[in-house]
């Protein structure tokens, strides 16, 4: 069963999604250490989501970042090695994007290479300064790293971070974390993945870094058999309607977290995971049960 098919079942279990305008407040916000500016708790990915040439296929994300951003969106993730994503995301922003923050990376080797790449970047999403540049599975990150930090005592970029996933290299990455002055850190953190708990999120709040979370569904791996069943009764208490939402608030609760990035095409589940955003979540011992009833589903 796909993630499509799952929120049918839902809703034949009278688990009907709720319209996106109609979110209850408060929503969810963190801080970014480094400056102190507020981010809302879910983001918007684009690999493979936003890997489109057709015109038609386009002005489809134009309608979910145009979503995203009514929904109270503002980080937008990307990266030279989402194929055509760049491209699509510099086309297809919609008039509402007052709030972006624009997250991208460098995924190449050499410092040349490395500069072109990134000044690609800002044609391509059509932006003078972009917010966040990150070293991309941290591709060469000896070369990249003092480069952005060039670009960002001259303006370019506001923050700099590096990025890994599918839980590879988390020694490395805890080693950067522990000696360089970035901004920012990504990785993978999911219901399925939880090696990051062990360090890279105690040491992440410890070093005053922001973190993204990238996969949070595990590549659509968290949606299946387990999600076929209904919610349990704790999904009233953080007021969830799906699974999704439950594993977004599940993650973004985490207090290291600053924002987690699905991604997705469809405008139904844009809307979905929007709604994560709003109403409570859960404490440390509903995390932990949340955990629990998943791995026994």
């Amino acid at each position: 069963m796909d993630r499509r098919q799952a929120l049918g079942f839902l809703a034949a279990c009278g688990a009907a999604a709720l319209p996106l305008r109609a979110a209850p407040e408060p929503r969810s916000v963190r801080t970014i250490p480094a400056s102190g500016e507020k981010m809302p708790a879910i983001g918007l990915g684009t690999w493979i989501t936003f890997d489109v040439t057709d015109a038609r296929e386009r002005a489809v994300r134009g309608e979910i970042l145009r979503a995203f951003f009514d929904a109270g969106g503002h980080l937008v993730d990307s990266s030279p090695m989402y194929g055509a994503s760049e491209e699509t995301i510099g086309a297809a922003m919609p008039p509402n994007a007052q709030p972006l923050f624009s997250a991208t990376k460098v995924w190449t080797v050499g410092a040349l290479a490395g500069r072109r790449q990134m000044d690609n970047s800002f044609k391509l999403w059509k932006r003078r300064r972009l917010d966040l540049m990150q070293v991309h599975n941290m591709l060469d990150w000896e070369t990249h790293l003092p480069i952005l930090k060039q670009m960002k005592a001259e303006g370019r970029v506001r923050y700099i971070g590096v990025t890994t996933s599918h839980g590879r290299r988390h020694d490395l990455l805890e080693r950067i974390m522990a000696t360089e002055p970035i901004d920012f850190v990504q990785f993978t953190y999911n219901l399925n993945d939880r090696d990051a708990e062990q360090r890279l999120l105690p040491f992440a709040a410890e070093k005053r870094l922001a973190v993204i979370i990238n996969r949070p569904f595990d590549g659509g791996e968290l949606f299946g058999a387990k999600t076929r069943k209904p919610l349990p009764g704790w999904a009233a208490e953080i007021a969830c309607s799906s699974w999704a939402e439950a594993f977004l608030k599940w993650i973004v609760a985490h207090p290291a977290v600053t924002c987690a990035i699905p991604a997705t095409s469809k405008p139904a589940h844009l809307a979905e995971n929007m709604r994560a955003l709003a109403g409570p979540l859960p404490d440390a011992a509903l995390r932990r049960q949340i955990a629990a009833d998943y791995e026994r589903l």
